[in-house]
């Protein structure tokens, strides 16, 4: 028989490890999984990446997040503050238990994940999502994406040390990369669809800073440009008017590496196999 639970909660990031720990205060028989380890989408952030929020805003749990210096965190030290949440309220979760299937099934829902140990199947009465939006990159569906020197992910500013970067995008994942790769020793251009940056879009603290090194010329900005194809040691580059390609007029932009700053979308297979109906964007 299926052990029988009030709630599961997939997914341990900031949101689903508030949850648990509220349900475990109002002593709710729950479940919590995780495919792979808590907050593991920001273990692949840039390395010593600020948060945009500040400390008030990330806390959960009523836990305060205090520092020496009274200002934003980075991503490691977020996961190192999730850790201290899931050790005080010793919250259990199912790392590394993939949900594979989620079923209706008598007023409630049949899960089924895939842990190392072998298949599980489990029934809670309600099922919490928890699972974020940055499972994939939006590709842009463009010849050579996946040679080796292009990248969805922003890993490192090291990386791109006294190498030619080309960042294709215009918010504030481009801006912040721009900025942290010329610091570290890159020659960077960006290449932006659009004619200029969104103000609403890019935090307010970055955009100055880019325009400075724009201006200064210590920058390259493409604006009104797309990539239409990537070769290696080069990427053709085409102008956009009126929201229009020209592709032929286009040229090619010398360059070592490219990172493709085109935002991320989520998986939503486990909403469809609940049930739900996903209607637009």
């Amino acid at each position: 028989p299926l052990t029988h639970y009030d709630a599961a909660i997939i997914g341990a990031g900031p949101i689903g490890l508030e949850l648990a720990a509220h349900l475990k205060r109002a002593g709710v028989r729950y479940i919590h999984f995780d495919a792979r380890q808590i907050a593991d989408t920001m273990t692949w952030w840039p390395r010593n990446t600020p948060f945009f929020s500040t400390t008030e805003r990330l806390a959960i749990a009523g836990v305060p997040i205090q520092n020496n210096h009274q200002g934003r965190i980075t991503g490691e030290d977020y996961i190192a503050y999730l850790r201290g949440v899931v050790e005080l309220f010793d919250l259990p979760i199912h790392s590394y238990e993939p949900v594979t299937a989620i079923e209706r099934r008598d007023g409630g829902f049949v899960l089924a994940t895939a842990p190392q140990t072998g298949p599980q199947r489990y029934f809670a009465r309600r099922v919490v999502l928890a699972v974020g939006d940055m499972h994939y990159p939006n590709r842009l569906g463009i010849p050579g994406e996946d040679l080796p020197h292009v990248s969805h992910y922003f890993r490192d500013p090291h990386d791109y040390f006294r190498r030619r970067l080309l960042i294709v995008g215009g918010k504030n994942s481009a801006v912040e990369a721009a900025l942290r790769c010329w610091r570290a020793g890159s020659q960077v251009t960006i290449a932006y669809r659009r004619a200029q940056f969104d103000e609403e879009r890019v935090k307010h603290w970055l955009l100055p800073d880019l325009h400075a090194q724009i201006e200064a010329g210590t920058i390259r900005f493409l604006p009104a440009t797309v990539p239409l194809a990537i070769h290696p040691g080069c990427v053709e580059l085409a102008p956009v008017r009126d929201g229009v390609v020209q592709a032929g007029e286009a040229w090619a932009h010398t360059t070592d590496f490219v990172l493709l700053a085109t935002g991320f979308h989520g998986d939503q297979s486990l909403l469809e196999m609940a049930g739900v109906e996903l209607v637009g964007e």
